[in-house]
């Protein structure tokens, strides 16, 4: 029993690898940082209710919690190759969605090929919020950026942007026809797709 790994161990190699302060796992799991720094100093074990608290919250498979490599060599195997073409479609009245990789579950990123086709933001209606950040990357035409706390800016061809998702946020074309983006969504939410989808679907 003395080579199986602790727990403080697995939890303290996770934080490490993903670069997380005890406040921000607080943050995303809602477990108390006293609690947290007690577990990874062998301190106090968790429930498994707290287990799970912890890796839904941070959006890992249990197993990945409790090895104290993060399973990595299961997560290396993943992979997903997409076509033209291929993905899940989602029509908006602002925007046509190409999610991409949708095969993959429990993706950490979410790539999403995006047709923007609204170009007044007065109609574009309340602006875009849901955890996480995104990465946005024009691939043609051009669009301008609006969010809650800066001053639109206009992307060309080749320009790109990195926002934090919970501030407001909405894309509208200008300039000559739609313009098309690709756009990655990343958060600890382990079914950040289908968050995604759900804002339009309500």
């Amino acid at each position: 029993m003395s080579n199986q790994p602790k727990l403080g161990e697995c939890l303290k190699a996770l934080r490490r690898r993903h670069g997380w302060t005890l406040q921000e796992v607080n943050q995303r799991t809602g477990v108390a940082v006293s609690t947290l720094s007690k577990v990874e100093n062998d301190q106090m074990s968790l429930t498994y209710d707290k287990l799970l608290q912890i890796s839904e919250g941070l959006g890992i498979a249990l197993a990945e919690l409790l090895s104290p490599s993060g399973g990595a060599g299961t997560a290396l195997a993943r992979r997903s190759i997409g076509r033209p073409g291929e993905g899940l479609p989602q029509v908006t009245p602002n925007y046509d969605y190409l999610y991409l990789c949708t095969e993959l579950q429990r993706k950490r990123m979410v790539p999403v090929l995006t047709t923007v086709k609204t170009r007044d933001i007065a109609g574009f209606g309340p602006l875009l919020r849901h955890s996480g950040e995104e990465f946005i990357f024009v691939l043609d035409g051009a669009i301008e950026v609006h969010t809650d706390h800066y001053a639109p800016v206009r992307l060309e061809t080749g320009g790109s942007i990195y926002i934090d998702s919970t501030m407001g946020h909405g894309y509208v074309a200008v300039g000559e026809g739609d313009a098309t983006i690709l756009g990655v969504c990343s958060s600890p939410d382990p079914d950040l797709e289908g968050t995604l989808r759900s804002l339009f679907t309500a």
